[in-house]
């Protein structure tokens, strides 16, 4: 027999075993040992707990003893073109284990969208708004200075089936909310005119929601729901400059889109160079995430160039409401929270909450009601140097869910959540 053949016949069987084993996968098993019934919970399976490595050419089959399947997605969260993590959402009742079956399959699933980024650009004003997955915005490009707003929204936008959130990447860096009133992924065009410009055109109901926070303005600027700043020697810094001023106090700030999928979507924000004052200079990141079923999105931050002295400070806007804020200690978390019409022209009542670890957190504040870092409740936290923090922020509108009215349904959701977020899952991969 022909050499050439016999080894050509055993490399393709090989191929061939090779492939059969990579499309088998594994067995997944999610344990819950609490007394807490975990919905939607986000489960992260870091791709190094896979015998082989993940081939781009296939898709993850995650399916429940029901034959059911469960969305899921990869995703490469540093960006070196390989994927770092499995993730999915699953329900775990408590006191027991789900077992899972992983496998591997050629074709694209096709997953109902629960997630979603929106990112848009004008070069110029004159320009249509095209979307974008990156950008860098530096400190000579302040609409102020080059005489319009270059980006759609203000900003990225992020949302679930739940919420919507958006981002002031035009040197504000505050953080606002869209209200749902509907599961659908909100429309790409939100904040674009039909003929492509730039338009405020999200302050107004529409079928699918709108924007219903106020963050302020030039006299008095929030950081909005979720923004953050720093405390330094009892005065506030933001980190940003207000909507009238020509000059930046940050070099340069870089957007990208980390990962957009069915189930979960991610962006960073990179702030290179902030000096909120001559004498101190700051790099810091931000990863606003967000996964189906929750009110709310994540975000991690991390600072460098610290002295010490600094105290980290994540707002909650009150620009429309005198309710003084509300604690909540349960495990290893806080919150703070308002519940009022605090919509702008206090027409609808809205819910807001930060939830920080209890294990950095070091009181509340009320920031005047001018400047740049004004008309908020601020979380006190302790910081450390190229250390991670994470945090969530919580909107939650009448118009979403009735129940919203009251207070005592949001308190109610608030806990729910913390429970959820409390709760541990020990993953098993066979």
């Amino acid at each position: 027999m022909n050499k050439l053949f016999v080894l050509t016949f055993a490399s393709i069987i090989s191929l061939n075993a090779l492939a059969q084993k990579s499309l088998s996968g594994n067995s997944i098993t999610l344990i819950n040992q609490s007394n807490t019934d975990l919905v939607e919970k986000p489960v992260s399976i870091s791709t190094k707990r896979f015998q082989s490595k993940i081939d781009k050419h296939l898709f993850p089959q995650i399916i429940d003893k029901k034959g059911k399947e469960i969305p899921s997605q990869l995703n490469d969260l540093d960006g070196d073109g390989q994927f770092d993590e499995l993730f999915f959402v699953a329900d775990i009742p408590q006191k027991s284990s789900v077992r899972l079956a992983l496998k591997w399959t050629r074709n694209q699933p096709n997953y109902p969208i629960k997630t979603s980024v929106r990112f848009g650009k004008r070069s110029s004003k004159n320009t249509p708004v095209e979307p974008k997955t990156s950008d860098t915005f530096y400190a000579n490009q302040l609409p102020k200075i080059i005489g319009y707003q270059p980006y759609q929204t203000d900003g990225p936008s992020w949302e679930n089936d739940k919420v919507a959130f958006r981002h002031y990447f035009d040197g504000r860096n505050a953080k606002d909310l869209f209200g749902k009133r509907t599961s659908a992924i909100s429309p790409e065009n939100v904040g674009i005119s039909e003929t492509g410009a730039v338009q405020d055109n999200y302050h107004v109901l529409k079928d699918w929601g709108r924007d219903i926070l106020p963050a302020g303005n030039a006299e008095g600027l929030s950081v909005g729901l979720g923004g953050v700043g720093l405390l330094i020697n009892n005065q506030l810094y933001r980190v940003g400059v207000t909507a009238n001023d020509t000059v930046h106090n940050v070099e340069a700030t870089d957007f990208k889109i980390v990962s957009e999928g069915a189930v979960k979507s991610q962006i960073s924000l990179d702030y290179h160079h902030w000096k909120p004052t001559t004498d101190r200079t700051y790099q810091l990141s931000e990863k606003p995430t967000i996964w189906p079923g929750m009110y709310a999105y994540q975000n991690t931050v991390k600072f460098s160039g610290l002295k010490g002295d600094e105290t980290l400070v994540i707002g909650l806007s009150k620009v429309a409401t005198n309710h003084p804020v509300t604690e909540i200690k349960q495990g290893k978390f806080v919150a703070l929270y308002t519940h009022d019409a605090q919509s702008y022209n206090k027409e609808f009542i809205i819910g807001l909450a930060i939830i920080v670890p209890a294990e950095v957190y070091q009181g509340y504040g009320e920031s005047p009601k001018t400047g740049s870092f004004a008309l908020s409740y601020y979380t006190k936290l302790a910081l450390k140097n190229n250390s991670d923090l994470r945090y969530y922020a919580v909107g939650a509108w009448e118009l979403a869910d009735e129940c919203f009215k009251t207070e005592k349904c949001f308190e109610d959701y608030l806990k729910k959540l913390m429970a959820q977020l409390n709760t541990e899952v020990s993953i098993k991969v066979q």
